[in-house]
């Protein structure tokens, strides 16, 4: 029977395992709260942090451990097996930290990288707005202004999630000349005013919140890229940010998974009706997993690897995948699937989450369709 673990690389081997076993020990008893109550695990994370679980997208030098896109989709995966909501978190924290280590602007690198990679300090990702804006899709909800020692920002981000009075998050929007700034917001300055703006059938244990911006002064030094770099900055960092996500639609597969093998403890004599068994779930977990593994490992060599359409096609594929896994787990459990502490539900709900996250699969299916267009040969 495929495994629905990836294996680990010897060199990440033993803190793989250590933080595994944090996550295993002290997430499930907070699934129930996370999910009813949008309890927030802020031990967790921290717990998170100081075993290095932020720190695979972060240098050495900046109090990471260097093991790459493909550890944080482990530790990702490993947390979205028992609660989504927690693995988004994770994905967070993590795409931040990766924000702020592709920048040129060594001296914000320094000031914020180590806390970031330990939990000593949350973070968030507000670039949901700024990728679908840059890709056509909606209008820029922030714009900026340029004036001296930095810039002025207008406007208002509906949903940044992993947020609070002393967190910090990264954003980015057009100048008056239209190219893309980016920058690091520090929810502790006067930058942003944070409004609770909504209850979410899932993942409301998230903190995302709304973000108010007026004549908000943004100095020069949380600049991670000015207008002229941003374009060029928006290629560095989007391919990693989309191909992390990935970490979440394995784990909650690999959950529901567990959910099919449980129902069938006494009911396979029947659940091998339905259409999608265990078996073709965990196969489709090992080929993505395998082919995230692959695609990390060349984007660690070249965050600008020339896998832009591989990344996109299997970021749709895990949303379907999280989906079609969720749907299964679901009707494996039967009846008792609807009680509120069975986590089938719960499971179905969040699978809605991979499906229309920033970039949902309508938006990459866009993309997709969008680049090939472009290199079909023209027509005679």
């Amino acid at each position: 029977m495929p495994t629905t673990q990836a294996p680990a690389t010897p060199s990440a081997s033993g803190e793989l395992g250590a933080l595994r076993a944090l996550i295993d020990r002290e997430l499930p008893p907070l699934v129930a709260s996370i999910d009813r109550e949008a309890a927030y695990p802020a031990e967790l994370l921290r717990q998170l942090g100081a075993l290095g679980g932020f720190g695979g997208v972060v240098a050495p030098e900046y109090g990471g451990n260097g093991l790459g896109l493909w550890h944080t989709v482990q530790v990702m995966e490993a947390a979205s097996r028992h609660c989504l909501s927690t693995g988004f978190l994770v994905w967070c924290q993590s795409a931040a930290a990766r924000y702020l280590q592709l920048s040129d602007n060594t001296a914000a690198k320094a000031a914020w990288l180590p806390r970031i990679a330990s939990g000593a300090v949350m973070a968030g990702t507000g670039l949901s707005n700024t990728m679908k804006s840059a890709d056509g899709i909606e209008a820029f909800r922030l714009s900026a202004r340029r004036v001296a020692g930095g810039y002025l920002i207008d406007g208002v981000l509906p949903w940044v999630s992993n947020l609070g009075a002393d967190h910090v998050f990264i954003t980015g929007c057009p100048a008056e000349d239209g190219k893309l700034v980016f920058f690091l917001v520090d929810c502790a300055a006067d930058a942003v005013r944070l409004v609770d703006c909504a209850h979410f059938a899932a993942l409301d244990g998230t903190r995302t919140l709304a973000c108010h911006f007026k004549a908000s002064f943004i100095a020069d030094a949380a600049v991670l890229a000015h207008p002229d770099e941003g374009r060029a900055y928006l290629r560095r960092i989007k391919p990693g940010m989309i191909l992390a996500q990935m970490g979440m639609g394995l784990g909650l597969a690999a959950g529901c998974a567990a959910l099919m093998h449980e129902a069938n403890r006494n009911l396979a004599h029947v659940n091998r009706y339905l259409d999608d068994q265990v078996e073709d779930i965990e196969l489709a977990i090992a080929s993505a997993a395998d082919t995230t593994r692959r695609l990390a490992a060349a984007l660690a060599g070249n965050p600008q690897a020339d896998i832009v359409p591989d990344i996109l096609r299997l970021r749709a594929a895990g949303g379907e995948l999280a989906l079609r896994a969720a749907n299964a787990a679901m009707l494996h459990q039967g009846a008792r699937g609807y009680l509120m502490r069975n986590p089938a539900q719960r499971r179905l709900r969040e699978a809605y989450f991979v499906a229309i996250v920033t970039p949902a699969i309508k938006h990459l299916r866009r993309e997709i369709a969008r680049l090939e267009a472009a290199a079909a040969p023209a027509a005679a």
